[in-house]
């Protein structure tokens, strides 16, 4: 479509300048829910998976348990892909009710599925929600956040994963537990408590505006300046103090629509090393956590005779580890810097994660010993998986942010996240711990092997505005 006439802005300017204020932590409430979610409908599978093989349950196999797991992840990558187009040409804000809307669908189907396939459409459909909420989340939250704070906030917000799926393992104990309702009953609770967490995110987002940097790029100036002055006016009464002046005035070419090919363009040829980066970074994350969370409620259960009621209670002390990773190790991402902290954390974590699957291998580890190894991997793995996202989301034009996000988080969830939980699933069905261990070493591998391209390839885009990390399409 043909480009409006040009329009300078100091947008951009104004909203990285903006001191921290009940706004930005509205949004991040509102907006980064969306990791809690994720991680409650992860380890509450995870935990509850091992009493879905019972007969009094949906009499499951675990292979059936792994296959699941590919088809909730097959379902975010297609919503993803799908929802992240949506997101750069509708915009945020339409999008990010559109998805919750299908995820409150999908896990209320969840609770009520009754055998193999009805469970895994339903996590299926689930999962195209919660890969729709990826794009378009990640896109609204770094365009409304200050440059100076855009790390640590980032980390933390996908760190708050973990503390759905603290709830998550946390309420499968007592559901799981037949003490207060039937088992079969308990299961289906578990599944709920998404729902009515979604239904409580509805009403909360209404407060959150459309991204005025998304506005001032598709031609929509006169919404961006009022959306920015009432942004502005908010943090105002919130501070009690003038704001700081602004700085740089962009000159932007805006237009209504940016074409898919001019938005492949931005990512494999102008920036074809960045996006190698973002997708060894994805590749990575997901192969290890999702061959781990998905099936670790079978390794105990298999190899370490963990009653299947019992699951949680060695998953809700790993979601301790992955929360307090990102929350201490966040604002070193925006002090020491973007590069030396995402080699740092992929490298750690692939070291330690080589060193458990030879211990693992040789038997050398208890339910709880191998619980609290997992403990220390994650603490600095979670800070690491979400600097990822942050990578994904910051270092592509502003124009085609979401379609980079869906894209790498597509292609890193489709070649470890799909595969993972199935391999594993498989590779726990053999009963040999070598083979499981082999497994491991294989994700510690690639943990590494991401550690090297950031040393190569990373940019460095601590404190920088993200208009200086990657110019937009619509300022040529």
């Amino acid at each position: 479509m043909t480009a409006v006439s040009p329009i300078r802005t100091d947008i951009p300017a104004r909203i990285d300048r903006l001191p921290w204020s009940r706004f930005h932590l509205l949004v991040v409430i509102a907006l980064g829910i969306t990791w809690v979610l994720d991680g409650l409908e992860v380890t509450i599978i995870g935990s509850i998976g091992p009493m879905l093989t019972h007969p009094g349950t949906l009499a499951l196999t675990d292979q059936d348990i792994g296959t699941i797991a590919a088809w909730y992840v097959a379902g975010a990558v297609a919503g993803a892909l799908l929802f992240g187009w949506m997101t750069d040409r509708f915009g945020r804000r339409s999008i990010f009710y559109t998805t919750i809307g299908v995820y409150i669908v999908g896990v209320l189907a969840t609770a009520f599925a009754w055998d193999f396939w009805s469970f895994a459409l339903a996590r299926a459909l689930t999962g195209f929600g919660i890969g729709g909420e990826y794009a378009a989340i990640n896109s609204a939250i770094d365009e409304l956040m200050p440059a100076r704070l855009r790390g640590r906030i980032a980390l933390f917000i996908n760190g708050s994963y973990w503390a759905g799926a603290a709830a998550g393992a946390g309420a499968s104990l007592p559901l799981l537990s037949g003490t207060f309702v039937s088992v079969d009953t308990g299961w289906r609770l578990g599944f709920g408590i998404g729902a009515v967490f979604g239904i409580c995110i509805l009403a909360l987002r209404r407060f959150v505006p459309e991204s005025p940097r998304w506005q001032v790029t598709h031609g929509l100036a006169e919404e961006a300046e009022h959306t920015t002055r009432t942004i502005e006016d908010q943090v105002r009464r919130s501070v009690a103090s003038a704001l700081p002046p602004a700085g740089r005035v962009l000159t932007i070419h805006p237009r209504r629509v940016f074409g898919f090919g001019l938005i492949v363009r931005a990512m494999l040829t102008r920036h074809p090393g960045r996006s190698a980066l973002a997708l060894a970074l994805m590749v990575a994350q997901a192969f290890l956590y999702n061959s781990v969370f998905f099936t670790y409620g079978l390794v105990l259960t298999r190899f370490h005779a963990v009653p299947a009621g019992h699951v949680g209670a060695y998953i809700l002390p790993l979601t301790l580890g992955n929360f307090l990773g990102p929350i201490c190790l966040g604002p070193l991402f925006d002090t020491i810097g973007r590069k030396p902290m995402i080699a740092g954390t992929y490298a750690v974590a692939g070291a330690l994660l080589a060193g458990v699957a030879f211990l693992f291998g040789f038997d050398m580890l208890s339910a709880w010993g191998q619980t609290l190894c997992w403990m220390v991997i994650f603490f600095v793995a979670s800070a690491a998986a979400s600097s990822a996202y942050l990578t994904a989301s910051e270092i592509f034009p502003l124009e085609t942010r979401a379609m980079a996000i869906a894209l790498f988080y597509a292609l890193g969830t489709l070649l470890g996240g799909v595969t993972a939980p199935a391999l594993f699933g498989w590779l726990i069905g053999t009963g040999d711990m070598w083979l499981v261990a082999y497994g491991y070493l294989f994700a510690a591998g690639l943990m590494i092997g991401a550690a090297i391209c950031e040393v190569i390839l990373g940019v460095e885009a601590a404190g920088r505005p993200l208009e200086d990390v990657a110019a937009p399409l619509s300022e040529h």
